[in-house]
Order: structure tokens, then C-alpha cells, then sequence
């Protein structure tokens, strides 16, 4: 299937014409973050935890401390619900009421459950690689006391949906009349200039993934 199904959970409803359902759509968004907020619910208590991510096909790896609360709770199965959000500009209309912003956001729904040992190279693999593309061959791998340590969960998206809002503002007929400026304003996080680790050893240039990073 190309598309998730539509269920009542992942369907948009305000402002249904922004809603996608394609999985091509759901993954670029995904791809083109690395974090995520995971919510759930524990105990009858809802938790809303921000943390890094992967995509691999049609499932999501996050990773912690083994004593980690949130993959704790995760690992028991319970329903989870992830979201990612990317804002692209500042939307100024001619009245309060109209602004907005355009963005591109992603729902998830689903269970994790814990990675097995041989696969959790992988998962960190691609978390890695979701960070900053590279990296991964140029530092020292986890150690088995690392690994150990680390608690590392897969999501199956079960149900998603993507929202995206693009273009210009939507004011009312009557106040495109007035003499207020009205446009967008777009916003598009770039990367500084690598600094240096205070305790770096003199003569190591700066490796490759870090100089092709933007």
C-alpha cells in the first residue's frame, strides 16, 4: 500500500485539505528531521518526551539509557504517538486573526517494542546516519558495556498522517484593501561553523562528514 489507511486517529480534520496520507509524503518528513516527541501514557498520566530518531522503511528507532522511564514504559508495548514538525516560514496577513505559518508536520501511531541485541548496531547505525550522513565511519563503534547500557526500541508505524500548510496569507475579501504589508517570511535552520573540541589534539583537520554538514 502507498497510502496509510485513514482511520480516526491519524485523520486531519481542521483544515482537512492540508491532510496527506501518501507514505512518500509521511517519510520525507520524517527523513528530514532527527527529533521527534514521543507521547504516552502512564498510569493515567500523559508524558510528551523529546528525543533523536531514525526511520528504517515502515519503522522508527529511538534510543536511551536502559533506565530511561519513557523506554521503560515503551517497552511494555503501550500505544505511542510520534510527532515531528518542521517550520518553513512566518505567515503575516493584514489582520491578527490570519497569521499563521507554513510548516510540515507528521503523526504517528504505534507500539515499540525492544531491539534485539544483533540488531542494535543497526538501530544505532541509523540514527547516526539520520544525524549527520557519515559520521558513523569515522568514530569508534559502541563497545558490548555500551550496548549493554543502551536501550534501544522500534516503532512499526501502524497509522500516520502528514499536515502541511504553503503559500500565502488568508486574509478576509475586505481587508486585501488595506494598506498593510502581508507576506511570508521563511525560516530554514542552517549550521554554523564547527568549533573545535577545547581538549582536540593539534594537526586533526576536520573530518569529512562535518565539512560536507548543512
Amino acid at each position: 500500500m502507498s497510502e496509510y489507511k485513514k482511520e480516526s486517529k491519524n485523520t486531519v480534520k481542521r483544515a482537512a485539505n492540508r491532510g496527506h496520507y501518501d507514505k512518500k509524503t509521511v517519510h520525507k518528513i520524517l527523513d528530514a528531521a532527527c527529533v521527534c516527541h514521543l507521547g504516552f501514557v502512564v498510569d493515567g498520566k500523559p508524558f510528551v518526551i523529546p528525543t533523536i530518531y531514525a526511520r528504517d522503511e515502515n519503522k522508527i528507532y529511538v534510543h536511551g539509557s536502559t533506565k530511561s522511564r519513557m523506554l521503560i514504559n515503551m517497552e511494555k508495548g503501550i500505544p505511542v504517538c510520534l510527532t515531528v514538525t518542521h517550520i518553513d516560514g512566518l505567515v503575516l496577513a493584514r489582520s491578527a486573526f490570519h497569521h499563521s505559518m507554513n510548516y510540515r508536520s507528521v503523526m504517528v501511531f504505534g507500539n515499540a517494542k525492544p531491539v534485539a541485541e544483533e540488531e542494535k548496531n543497526h538501530a544505532l547505525f541509523m540514527i547516526s546516519e539520520n544525524i549527520i550522513k557519515d559520521r558513523w565511519d569515522e568514530v569508534r563503534v559502541p563497545t558490548e558495556k555500551e550496548l549493554k547500557i543502551t536501550s534501544i526500541l522500534s516503532i512499526e508505524i501502524e497509522s500516520a498522517s502528514a499536515k502541511i500548510r504553503e503559500g500565502d496569507p488568508s486574509d478576509d475579501k475586505a481587508d486585501y484593501e488595506l494598506d498593510i504589508w502581508a507576506g511570508v517570511i521563511p525560516l530554514k535552520p542552517t549550521a554554523g561553523k564547527a568549533i573545535p573540541d577545547t581538549k582536540l589534539k593539534e594537526g586533526i583537520e576536520v573530518s569529512d562528514s562535518v565539512k560536507k554538514y548543512k
